[in-house]
């Protein structure tokens, strides 16, 4: 599996039979859209339609199965939690490798969130904060009530895109989340053998 980053919370996972967009928003923040035709979208939360004919999309919670892949919508509160807002986070499995995605949720995770969640190789969460989204230090609890083996950032400062409050800048993020990344590239190929039992951050550098 290949995953890679295009900004914002948009983020790429390659896999033989297919490919899965998560969160292409991207057009609504004055970048352009990276949706294919015959791509299987997610959105964690609120969107717009896709601008490609998309094999399949997902913006709920539930249990799919869609090229090999399995995908788990797992309820969630949104950070933005006015009006009952709600998200969705998503567990993405392909072959021996386990996703979360979180979105901009709350961060605070039941008992039975964790549950659903289970074992996860690959974290991706937003750190830009500023009420938006997943402040460094929300993030930082979600990624020990998880454990997962790899942390991937995003939702941080852009100058390309045009958030609709300033995001943290990634240098600042990281710092507060007193993680040093382990790796700096713009497309990471998953081998779960490599896979180590203490978390690492990755950084994804925009494709």
């Amino acid at each position: 599996m290949d995953l890679q980053y295009y900004g914002a919370n948009c983020v790429t996972l390659s896999v033989k039979n297919g490919r899965v967009v998560v969160d292409d928003n991207l057009a609504d923040l004055g970048g352009k859209t990276v949706t294919k035709n015959g791509d299987i979208t997610l959105f964690t939360g609120p969107h717009g339609v896709p601008a490609a004919d998309v094999k399949l999309s997902f913006d709920s919670p539930g249990e799919y199965e869609v090229s090999d892949i399995s995908i788990v919508g797992i309820a969630a509160r949104a950070h933005l939690d006015e009006g009952g807002l709600a998200a969705t986070m998503y567990k993405i499995t392909a072959g021996d490798v386990n996703i979360l995605v979180t979105g901009h949720i709350y961060p605070e995770l039941s008992d039975r969130q964790l549950e659903e969640i289970g074992m996860i190789d690959v974290m991706i969460v937003p750190v830009g904060g500023s009420g938006y989204t997943l402040d460094p230090i929300g993030a930082l609890k979600i990624i020990k009530a998880v454990e997962p083996k790899l942390v991937i950032p995003t939702h941080y400062d852009d100058k390309a895109l045009k958030y609709p409050v300033p995001q943290v800048d990634l240098k600042a993020a990281l710092h507060e989340l007193s993680m040093e990344p382990q790796e700096t590239t713009t497309k990471l190929r998953i081998k779960p053998t490599e896979l180590s039992d203490v978390t690492h951050l990755v950084v994804l550098e925009k494709s």
